[in-house]
């Protein structure tokens, strides 16, 4: 569904991203990891037309998004949701979502003015959609509390409600679930594969490990602007060069004994404050604000 070839992004001397390649499958759940600073968030800004790329091709269902306007990637079917969280806090939960249906509404300024028939049809149809979506992510008993009053962990379910409301082939996920309790996380996993088995494609961002290993069947990993290396969860887990980004080994390092696929596994439940560790002896080249 999404294919990236080439991709690269450079801030005048700075090089976010270098020869970025991976696809994301139809119907799958796509994880993208790495530690702050490896252009992980660069990515999306790039697929959803907010940055435009220094090289490289992205493609969605086969059509290039080079040079499309932000909202125009959305009316082809790319819905977002970002890392701090961006409701319209003074507004209803079913307010919110409904806001995201707006681009399927379809009646002029004359109908809105005088409430016509087309434009009570339309907006009855938006309500009763965007309920159906509070539903999915178990918030439309609290469809007419303001976005205000939720618990931190609501308002990123209500923001993928809203991201959902735009009727997207493919949803990206930004950091879904930072600031969740465990309880949260469990439960926001759950939503996250009903919503795949409705037929969505998830693409995601997320620094928790015991997350993306439990849900995503792909994994890429970023670092220091370059993919290093994409599988499955059990091949991320093996794989040579991400062993060394997590735990910094040193193959000339004598004093340091074997690393095996089980102490990864055990950083990978566990991985240090701020996601990935930079390989040891490696200066990282980050500019504040990057991802």
């Amino acid at each position: 569904m999404l294919k990236l070839t080439g991709l690269s992004k450079s801030f005048g001397g700075l090089h976010v991203l270098q020869d970025v390649n991976f696809e994301v499958p139809q119907g799958s759940i796509y994880g993208l990891i790495g530690p702050n600073g490896a252009g992980k968030t660069t990515v999306f800004n790039l697929i959803t037309g907010l940055l435009g790329p220094s090289g490289g091709a992205i493609d969605f269902d086969g059509q290039s998004l080079i040079g499309i306007k932000p909202h125009e990637i959305t009316r082809r079917g790319i819905a977002r949701t970002f890392q701090n969280i961006r409701i319209f806090k003074e507004m209803s939960l079913l307010e919110n979502v409904v806001v995201g249906a707006h681009r399927h509404l379809k009646y002029s300024s004359v109908s809105a003015l005088f409430a016509l028939g087309d434009y009570r049809k339309l907006e009855k149809q938006a309500r009763d959609r965007a309920m159906e979506l509070l539903s999915w992510v178990k918030l439309d008993h609290k469809a007419d509390d303001l976005a205000d009053n939720l618990s931190y962990g609501d308002q990123r379910k209500l923001e993928l409600a809203r991201a959902l409301a735009t009727d997207p082939k493919l949803l990206l996920l930004d950091e879904p679930v930072a600031g969740m309790n465990a309880s949260e996380k469990v439960e926001l996993m759950g939503e996250i594969q009903n919503i795949r088995a409705r037929g969505y494609t998830i693409f995601m961002i997320e620094h928790d490990m015991r997350f993306v290993m439990g849900l995503c069947e792909r994994i890429a990993v970023l670092n220091f602007g370059r993919i290093i290396a994409e599988g499955t969860p059990d091949e991320i887990r093996n794989n040579p060069q991400v062993i060394e980004a997590y735990l910094g080994r040193d193959d000339d390092d004598e004093d340091v004994p074997p690393v095996t696929a089980e102490m990864l596994a055990e950083a990978i439940a566990r991985p240090p404050e701020g996601g990935l560790a930079p390989p040891r002896g490696e200066v990282a080249q980050r500019q504040g604000g990057t991802q």
